[in-house]
């Protein structure tokens, strides 16, 4: 996979070198959204709204061969300081849930390479 940003990261070369870069810095949760909000897994009970956490960076791959391949990868953290990564397919294919978490959070701006 290609990162479509122009970071040229040995760690941007590939989905997993990026999680692999942004656990060691601390994003270890692997965030889903449900019905009920995010949730980090292993924590059934606890549910983070939109206005309880912070989109920090976010980087989109795609695919080799095909656009429909693409995904996006988002730094999020918590009001409580909960740390992790939400990824999700991009455009068409992306999870409904996810995308309506998102909206509420209008447009955030993509930092440089994360250092």
């Amino acid at each position: 996979m290609n990162v479509n940003e122009e970071n040229t990261q040995p760690y941007m070369q590939s989905l997993s070198s990026l999680l692999n870069k942004l656990q060691h810095d601390g994003y270890t949760e692997d965030f889903r959204v449900t019905t009920l909000g995010l949730q980090a897994p292993g924590n059934d009970e606890k549910f983070w709204t939109p206005a309880d956490v912070k989109v920090v960076n976010f980087y989109r791959f795609e695919g080799p061969s095909s656009p429909e391949d693409e995904e996006v990868v988002y730094v999020l953290e918590t009001a409580d300081g909960v740390k992790g990564t939400l990824t999700d397919a991009y455009g068409p294919n992306a999870d409904p849930y996810v995308t309506e978490f998102l909206k509420d959070f209008g447009t955030f701006p993509k930092k440089g390479s994360h250092s």
